[in-house]
């Protein structure tokens, strides 16, 4: 055998698969599925509700771009990442003209023909972090300190947001940001600059739910859920009680009341609490572990980037799926307002499925290039200090070697 065989023909496909993401994703995606059938069946009048069936579509379909996402080159995607955000935000402009209303907001563009409407949003949150990432990238031989290099960054993550305040998506307008502000940190710019933007992005929020009347009866469902319990609260409460019934071990998957009408939408935003009614704080804690294991896999993926553009990309994709489900999770424990975002990868919501596949297939191919061309890691924040220490040590070692040859020359 050749010694000097090239690494890309060392590793095959598979071989060169994160088994930490992969697992994660599969973990959540199954127990997604088998939650779904149960709390979907009695909605279609057939074993296989149509709910089930188009779920089971968007698992197959974002399966398929999951793996054609793993073998797309890394270089590639960077080109693509502006040109992808730019389409992003046209179809997310689109909304307002050619959109579908559903539970007051304007959310959804349907494709002619075929009968599928999909949500731009989670398409737009991907793309801001492809475009984040790409533009941060170049900033590797310097810090995130000028107007220069953080001002862009503002430009790619404010626009969405704002056009996502006005369907209006409360939810995944703070999100976008939130992934804005994390990346930014993780490219290397000093806490100071968050300062004024967070001091005034939490005034702007104050002043959007004052003026706003469903984010006024969102936080007053939170605060009084129990005195509301008939009104805006019903939707918590009912989670509550979804989780009192199942307990430790739950009633049995297909066994839950809660989903026969009790709980709204016990299949999208609160399938945690049909998770807690049918498989009780077991099957809960397996969720919360899911996403740990995942946000664990990534960071460690992200950490050990041999590029910026690779490390950016890897933590990007990991928050686009464990902000929201940390949210999501949240929310229906009773922790923050309602914010209607579904938990990725288990609740109903093609668009969602199809996007969160798309990450993970990102997260993975960062993950197989560290196989097929191991390099030195991207240097991270961490080690700032570590370089400042080592650069104060030479000083200090050249101080004290131009003192003893000047005492040198005395004698």
């Amino acid at each position: 055998m050749n010694p000097k065989v090239a690494p890309q023909q060392r590793f095959g496909f598979w071989d060169s698969m994160d088994t930490g993401v992969a697992s994660a994703a599969a973990l959540l995606t199954g127990m997604g599925i088998v939650i779904l059938f149960s709390t979907s069946a009695h909605l279609g009048g057939q074993l296989f509700s149509p709910i089930f069936q188009r779920h089971v579509g968007a698992v197959c379909m974002g399966l398929i771009l999951l793996l054609g996402t793993c073998l797309v080159p890394l270089q590639r995607i960077r080109q693509l990442a502006v040109p992808l955000w730019c389409l992003s935000l046209l179809l997310l402009t689109a909304t307002f003209f050619l959109g579908r209303e559903v539970n007051g907001a304007q959310r959804w563009l349907a494709i002619p023909g075929v009968g599928f409407s999909f949500q731009p949003v989670e398409f737009m949150k991907l793309a801001t972090v492809l475009a984040l990432a790409a533009h941060l990238s170049p900033k590797d031989s310097r810090p995130i300190s000028a107007p220069r290099d953080w001002f862009p960054a503002l430009i790619i993550a404010l626009p969405p947001a704002l056009l996502l305040l006005l369907q209006p998506d409360f939810g995944n307008a703070v999100i976008t940001l939130l992934l804005g502000v994390s990346l930014l940190f993780v490219a290397g710019a000093p806490l100071r600059l968050f300062v004024i933007p967070g001091l005034a992005g939490a005034s702007l929020v104050g002043g959007y739910i004052a003026m706003n009347p469903y984010a006024i009866a969102r936080v007053t469902a939170f605060r009084h859920a129990w005195e509301t319990s008939q009104a805006g609260g019903f939707q918590l409460v009912q989670s509550f009680v979804a989780f009192a019934r199942g307990g430790i071990l739950g009633v049995g998957l297909g066994n839950g009341r809660q989903k026969l009408g009790y709980l709204p939408e016990a299949h999208t935003d609160f399938i945690l609490s049909a998770v807690a009614e049918e498989l009780g704080l077991i099957g809960v804690l397996l969720v919360i572990g899911g996403f740990a294991w995942l946000l664990i896999s990534g960071s460690r993926i992200a950490r050990n980037s041999p590029s910026r553009f690779a490390t950016l990309l890897a933590f990007g994709c990991t928050l686009l799926i464990a902000l929201p489900g940390a949210i999501n999770i949240a929310v229906v424990t009773g922790a923050i307002p309602t914010k209607g975002l579904t938990l990725p990868l288990l609740s109903y919501g093609r668009t969602s499925i199809i996007a969160s596949a798309i990450a993970v297939g990102l997260l993975l191919n960062v993950a197989r290039q560290q196989q097929l061309s191991p390099e030195k890691p991207a240097p991270a924040r961490s080690d700032k200090n570590k370089r400042r220490t080592e650069s104060k040590k030479r000083g200090t070692h050249k101080k004290t070697a131009g003192r003893t040859s000047a005492r040198g020359r005395r004698a």
